[in-house]
């Protein structure tokens, strides 16, 4: 063989990985390496702005944004089927001191039809009816549903003097855990949820005298109640976040969480402590109530020291989630 030609595939390769930026193999590492911004795009005056508006809108939210830093390690998502509340067509039993009612996913119109036809399959005798309200008022005691917590949720509540009459709510718990058609509301059912009043305001959280805080916008009653469910499914991972104890005399919860500054120590922080380990740390979540009838809830360490308010802001931003 000619000694020129053994050198061919070579020369072949060669001329082939110089010529990669048209081939295969296009590198295109330096096509914006010039772009330039171009000016933005302006409407004019004279258009119609009931037709245009922001395509992602971004709330307004009180406070700064709070400075992560390079080693901020954002928290993972939660799971699709994490979310707070009862599914739909489901139905919960929610209890706060001696009050006790039924948390129905379903929207309040399509409870009210189905507590209509309880009285009347039941035979219980009505004296008033306040369909705007929500409340049948019969011999045995009231029935009323409202808006729940969540959206498209429901409250129920049986009560005789001022108490929860039991036989009633385990009764219409039966009945509602029998129906399937819950999760759909009819056309009667959409008519009256119209008529009622609905809870659409999300907790919110608040920086007050340099403390984080969540402003939730019912009752102290109902919050810890549902507070109290939602964090028995969701403070439930071992060496992450844990229920240790609540206490319904003083509203508190104890909790044990692996807060995000110790998350987000990174990889060089740990090598130069030589600690790898992960502690969580124990916080009282401290429930009050507001004189305007909402509920404001404080999250602080359990041994009275401070938290650094990143730290303090993604807890109470999971609480917050929890009862959206």
């Amino acid at each position: 063989m000619n000694a020129a030609l053994k050198w061919m595939p070579l020369v072949a390769a060669l001329a082939l990985a110089g010529c990669a930026r048209e081939g295969y193999y296009d590198n295109r590492s330096v096509d914006y390496a010039k772009a330039e911004e171009s000016e933005p795009l302006v409407l004019p005056d004279t258009r119609n702005t009931r037709r245009y508006r922001d395509s992602m809108p971004v709330p307004e939210a009180p406070g700064g944004f709070a400075s992560q830093g390079e080693d901020f390690d954002a928290p993972p998502p939660r799971a699709l089927n994490a979310g707070s509340g009862v599914s739909a067509g489901e139905v919960a039993l929610r209890e706060a001191g001696d009050q006790r009612w039924l948390v129905v996913g379903a929207s309040p119109g399509v409870v009210w039809s189905e507590l209509e036809d309880f009285v009347a399959t039941r035979g219980l005798q009505v004296l008033s009816r306040n369909q705007q309200r929500g409340v049948i008022e019969t011999e045995q005691g009231s029935i009323a549903v409202s808006s729940g917590l969540q959206p498209g949720e429901s409250e129920v509540r049986c009560e005789r003097g001022g108490m929860p009459e039991e036989g009633c709510l385990r009764a219409i718990e039966r009945r509602f855990e029998q129906r399937s058609n819950l999760a759909s509301a009819t056309a009667s059912g959409l008519a009256t949820q119209g008529q009622m009043n609905q809870q659409s305001q999300p907790p919110r959280l608040e920086q007050q005298d340099g403390e984080w805080q969540l402003m939730v916008p019912f009752g102290l009653q109902r919050a810890w109640a549902e507070l109290s469910a939602q964090l028995e499914s969701d403070f439930a991972m071992q060496g992450r976040r844990e229920l240790i104890e609540q206490d319904i005399a003083s509203h508190t919860f104890l909790v044990d969480y692996l807060l995000l500054s110790e998350r987000s120590r990174g990889f060089w922080s740990s090598m130069a402590s030589l600690d790898f380990s992960e502690d969580m740390t124990r916080i009282r979540l401290t429930l009050s109530r507001q004189s305007d009838g909402q509920t404001l809830v404080r999250a602080r360490a359990a041994d009275e020291g401070n938290l650094q308010d990143n730290d303090a802001r993604e807890l109470l931003e999971r609480v917050g989630g929890l009862l959206r």
